[in-house]
């Protein structure tokens, strides 16, 4: 693991209107452009921020839950094909936020993880919220990954993933110092649970955790009309780390890029020596309650 500080950027990001598919991927060129100026080299986009490409489709599209997931599957392929050319272009790691994936007649939430070499690898959302269940028919994913990094490795918890610990803990006992949550929330209240798992998890694991939202009013979309919360870091609430673990957070309703820069030798150190050893005393439950 690198001793370096690793600056990451977390998107609050706002649901776009798009005439074509030129136009979007310009929109996105930008965001992308505009971390990497900043030295950032991991960008965390929100989950189903993919869904502004449905606003191509018109208007008896996106105004259908069916059928916007329908369609979405066309532009898989050049949805990929646009974050690998950014992921290249900038030398930059991206989570793509997550896209509504068809494959084996079920529909899954993926987020797409890509390298600056245009490598990617997803992770799917496990644990459906009643949203996408009832009302969507999206079902839950599978597995969980660990992607390995040149800065160390880093795992995905897409929104209400986060809200369950064993997810993480997995992933940080196979050497994940950060989990990304990319989230969409269309309820303050929805947000605070997404907002107190992630707190959560980096308490009990010792690690980081980097929140990415939707913000503002879509008001022409089925799937992600209203979407409320605000981007952050997280970090354990121990010596070497803010009072109340909070590293940054954004401000409600802005659509910008927030900025942080992670040290990992941290973690290591927290682990090790910290004011409370949540991440090693995470077996001692099991003496408490078998």
């Amino acid at each position: 693991m690198s001793n370096e500080l690793l600056k990451v950027a977390a998107a609050q990001y706002p649901v776009g209107f798009f005439s074509d598919w030129p136009s979007y991927a310009t929109h996105l060129e930008k965001w992308v452009a505009e971390a990497a100026h900043q030295h950032a080299r991991l960008l965390v986009f929100p989950e189903y921020f993919s869904l502004e490409i449905s606003s191509m489709f018109g208007s008896a599209i996106y105004s259908s839950l069916p059928l916007t997931l329908e369609k979405m599957g066309h532009s898989l392929g050049a949805f990929l094909g646009l974050f690998r050319e950014l992921a290249q272009k900038y030398q930059v790691y991206i989570c793509a936020g997550s896209f509504p994936v068809h494959e084996d007649d079920a529909y899954y939430n993926r987020s797409y993880f890509f390298w600056p070499n245009g490598h990617c690898e997803f992770q799917e959302k496990l644990q459906m919220t009643r949203f996408e269940q009832e009302r969507w028919n999206i079902s839950g994913g599978s597995g969980l990954n660990v992607f390995v990094t040149a800065f160390g490795k880093v795992a995905v918890n897409v929104c209400y993933d986060c809200e369950f610990p064993l997810f993480a803990r997995r992933q940080v006992e196979q050497g994940a110092d950060i989990i990304l949550v990319p989230s969409c929330t269309d309820t303050l209240a929805g947000f605070h649970r997404v907002k107190i798992g992630c707190q959560a998890r980096a308490l009990e694991n010792q690690c980081y955790v980097v929140q990415s939202t939707l913000v503002g009013e879509c008001a022409w979309s089925e799937a992600v009309d209203t979407n409320v919360g605000v981007a952050a870091f997280y970090a354990p609430a121990d010596q070497g780390f803010t009072a109340n673990g909070i590293l940054a957070a954004g401000k409600p309703h802005r659509a910008e890029w927030l900025y942080t820069e992670l040290d990992l030798s941290a973690i290591a150190r927290v682990r090790a020596n910290g004011e409370v050893l949540n991440y090693q005393d995470w077996s001692a439950q099991r003496r408490h309650v078998p």
